[in-house]
């Protein structure tokens, strides 16, 4: 009787015995296993909790404790925390910037298309030049925003003038994202991908001074999708990439110095 290879002998184990061999298993053989084995078979998907037509939540997740993309946004600024520094532009409010910027921070500034709070220093639209003070931040925090401006060229060149040299924008755009069902869905233009945010930041800034980022996989894009929050899924899931499911694309842009 001819020998069965390695992967026929694990191909006869019972399910249960499979999943232990697979936990047990080295890292990139586990992985090599589950994709040759764990496919459900045509037919046989049990859709479960994601089987209706409607998400389970319609608001990003934010109702059921927090949602996905923010926990790839925050990750990323934890890691660039130290460019968050000195004179600070944040769009909407300053959270971010007072959670990850700290004492670094000198002087905080909110950009506002409305005066919407007390916490607004300049009001505009930062696709129409001369709204900003030019060289005037060290760092400009730029979160999910410039996918609500349509003239997205037009609002990068006015956010690097507005840069010191050396300064550094941090923006995050969606990727596979949910539309906003309030007000901003008459405003939500764009998805961008990690090709497209670079060659738009490479319009105003140099290639060496770009650094992109993607987070996601298609399990974080569905678990998104449906409005998980991200307290409601393993960690180490939403940490693996996968860059044909983007879910936030996130760059840090320096502006060269004089």
């Amino acid at each position: 009787m001819t020998a069965l290879s390695p992967l026929r002998r694990i191909a006869r184990f019972g399910r249960r015995q499979l999943r232990r061999l697979i936990a047990k298993a080295p890292a990139p053989i586990g992985r090599r296993l589950s994709r040759r084995f764990w496919k459900p078979r045509p037919g046989t998907i049990d859709f479960g909790d994601f089987g209706e037509t409607a998400p389970v939540s319609s608001d990003f997740g934010f109702d059921r404790g927090g949602p996905i993309d923010r926990y790839f946004i925050e990750g990323f600024l934890t890691r660039h925390a130290s460019r968050i520094r000195g004179r600070v532009l944040e769009i909407g409010d300053n959270e971010y910037t007072l959670q990850f910027g700290g004492n670094r921070v000198e002087k905080s500034d909110v950009l506002h298309v409305y005066a919407a709070n007390p916490v607004v220093t300049i009001i505009g639209d930062i696709s129409i030049p001369g709204t900003l003070p030019e060289r005037a931040f060290d760092c400009i925090v730029l979160t999910q925003t410039l996918h609500l401006i349509f003239d997205m060229p037009a609002a990068l060149a006015e956010l690097a003038r507005a840069l010191k040299p050396g300064g550094t924008l941090l923006v995050t755009v969606p990727g596979i994202s949910p539309i906003d069902r309030g007000p901003w869905g008459f405003t939500w233009f764009w998805s961008l991908t990690e090709i497209a945010l670079r060659q738009l930041l490479a319009s105003v800034f140099e290639e060496k001074d770009i650094e992109v980022e993607t987070f996601g996989n298609v399990f974080a894009a569905v678990c998104f999708l449906q409005g998980l929050a991200a307290s409601e899924v393993p960690y180490a899931k939403l940490d693996v990439l996968d860059r044909s499911f983007p879910v936030i694309v996130a760059a840090a842009a320096r502006r060269r110095l004089e």
